[in-house]
């Protein structure tokens, strides 16, 4: 028989098979071995994923979704032209080089019987496979299961992911595949279907702009069965916030041994899509190292490349099912001080019988942006939990209440008051500048955080530039770094009246006021009384003295309490050692004003 002969074929969907059928049966006449050459193992691979591809555009011409269509080991998933669809995987798949990229969401260039494999959808006897198209993604995650390595792939256009069919309507065989064919004789009435018209589209919540991270727990205490119950809960919440550009963005970490990235705030945003891919996460057990977890987030979730939106509120919400097996107070630390606000939902918090075994008993207290109650939730149980998703929803979405938010980085108002007399000297004009730069180089500077303005002064003032004039950080470095040396007599007083008038009003926003006053000498005017005028403004007072500036009048100018607020050097190379004391002065007024 040739290959040619295609008698005893039913339809064209078997035209695939019959080829590869031959050609085995040639090797088997030519006396070949059954032990395949990888190089001929690789020729056999190719052949039947562009045989797959074949079978695949002419299986789903005019076919019913819920039939599985026939595909080869290599189908991949940007080869399918639906987005949803039944596929059928041939058995002994893993004999086969399979690439797969991702776990869970996989990338669409990754092979479907290797996906659905590496799932656990199907064995070495292969079977129906239902495959979801999702949109692209970044950062797909690298993994073994079930004799499958999976690789990493930083970004791709298009995802998928893959499913256990629930049931089939027609037995999958030869016949199955003649049935699609029209044959001779009566032909069938047309079966009237009605078409469904598809729910609105959700709207994305305008009121809820805030970049979210929602860190699963996955630890052993929680278990398989509430651990599911946790994903159903979290997709009602998902629901209710109305995920959205541009209302919130949600992104999942989970809690164990070891955190996991699931997904970013970019991946997915809409809510029936994020619905999907929080229903697709696998449970992974080991210890609750929340606090692990956290500082995971801080370090690695809210990072601009995967998302962050610049200006939106940031938020962590930790779900723990009975209480953490680490410490969480240093990451907590670590998350106010990045502006971000962490809620603590607790699930089945520890009875009094078992608060000896948990290791840092007032851990929510610790967790939480500000122990106000507000940054708190708490349910009995992951059962009949519909009650507390609005609540919850409702929280999350009140961003005037995340405090945390607000740091003493991204919402200050920095000005520099500073000395241009004679006895500086232009030299030593640049080493008060460097001390400048250095300090505000700490700042988040930009038209929605902080701000910073110059004003130097000798007899007479001269507003360098103030609050207003440089909203990137780059041209209020560049502005500051430019200061031309002006040379001349000391009036410390009236710099510091001209500073009230014309740089601290009218007051700009609700960001924190700091005045820096550097003077190298004895001022010819009172110091006093403008000084008490600006603080009772609400102004933030801190000297620097250099040679022979005096020491009465530095503490005459400072806040109190003084010697945190008042600095001095013999010489201005000495200027360099006060950056630090005098920003983690700055945060520390700040958080004592908040």
């Amino acid at each position: 028989m040739s290959f040619s002969d295609t008698s005893g074929i039913s339809s064209i969907t078997e035209l695939p098979y019959f080829f590869i059928y031959k050609a085995f049966k040639a090797e088997e006449t030519s006396s070949y071995t059954i032990s395949i050459s990888s190089l001929t193992m690789s020729m056999w691979f190719a052949v039947l994923h562009v045989l797959g591809i074949l079978s695949l555009t002419c299986c789903t011409f005019g076919s019913d979704l819920n039939v599985p269509t026939p595909i080869s080991c290599g189908t991949r998933a940007v080869d399918l032209p639906d987005t949803r669809q039944i596929v059928l995987c041939p058995a002994n798949c893993t004999l086969w080089s399979l690439s797969v990229f991702g776990s869970g969401v996989y990338a669409s260039i990754s092979s479907i019987c290797g996906a659905a494999i590496h799932r656990g959808i199907i064995g070495l006897s292969g079977g129906p496979v239902e495959v979801h198209g999702l949109q692209g993604r970044t950062n797909y995650l690298s993994s073994y299961a079930h004799g499958i390595q999976s690789q990493s792939l930083s970004q791709w256009s298009s995802s998928f992911t893959v499913a256990r069919t629930i049931s089939l309507p027609l037995e999958v065989s030869s016949q199955t595949s003649s049935s699609a064919t029209v044959v001779s004789g009566a032909a069938k009435k047309p079966v009237k279907k009605t078409v469904k018209k598809p729910p609105p589209p959700t709207t994305a919540n305008r009121d809820c702009p805030v970049d979210m991270a929602l860190l699963l727990d996955s630890s052993y205490n929680i278990g398989q069965r509430r651990y599911n119950l946790q994903k159903n809960f979290v997709s009602k919440l998902v629901a209710m916030l109305k995920v959205g550009t541009p209302g919130p963005h949600v992104g999942v970490i989970q809690t164990s041994e070891t955190p996991r990235i699931e997904f970013y705030l970019s991946n997915y945003t809409t809510a029936k899509d994020l619905t999907f891919a929080i229903k697709e996460i696998p449970y992974i057990g080991g210890n609750t190292n929340t606090g692990k977890a956290i500082l995971h987030t801080v370090r690695n979730f809210f990072n601009p490349d995967f998302g962050v939106r610049r200006g939106y509120p940031r938020v962590i919400v930790v779900f723990v099912d009975g209480w953490p097996s680490d410490n969480v107070e240093e990451a907590a630390i670590l998350a106010r001080e990045s502006g971000i606000n962490i809620f603590f939902v607790s699930v089945a918090k520890p009875a009094p019988e078992e608060m000896s075994l948990v290791s840092e008993q007032d851990f929510m207290r610790k967790a939480v942006c500000k122990d106000n109650e507000f940054f708190t939730f708490t349910m009995p149980s992951w059962f009949s939990t519909n009650k507390f998703v609005k609540p919850l929803a409702h929280k999350l979405c009140s961003i005037d209440q995340m405090l945390c938010s607000k740091t003493c980085y991204n919402s200050v108002n920095l000005g520099f008051l500073i000395d241009g007399s004679s006895s500086v000297g232009d030299g030593n004009f640049r080493l008060v500048l460097d001390l400048l730069l250095s300090i505000a180089r700490n700042f988040d500077i930009s038209d929605i955080g902080s701000r910073i303005g110059a004003i130097q002064f000798t007899y007479d003032q001269r507003m360098e530039f103030n609050f207003n004039d440089h909203t990137t950080k780059d041209n209020a470095l560049r502005a500051l770094q430019n200061i031309p040396y002006m040379s001349g007599g000391t009036a410390t007083g009236d710099a510091i009246s001209f500073a009230m008038r014309s740089l601290f009003k009218p007051r700009t926003g609700t960001n924190k006021n700091f005045l820096i006053i550097i003077t190298d000498g004895q001022s010819y005017d009172d110091v006093r009384g403008p000084a008490m005028a600006a603080q009772r403004e609400g102004i933030t007072v801190f000297t620097v003295g250099v040679a022979w500036a005096p020491m009465e009048d530095l503490k005459a100018m400072a806040s109190e309490p003084k010697e945190s607020h008042v600095f001095f050097t013999r010489e201005f190379t000495g200027l360099a050692q006060f950056q630090q004391p005098i920003v983690r002065g700055i945060c520390r007024d700040f958080t004592e004003f908040n």
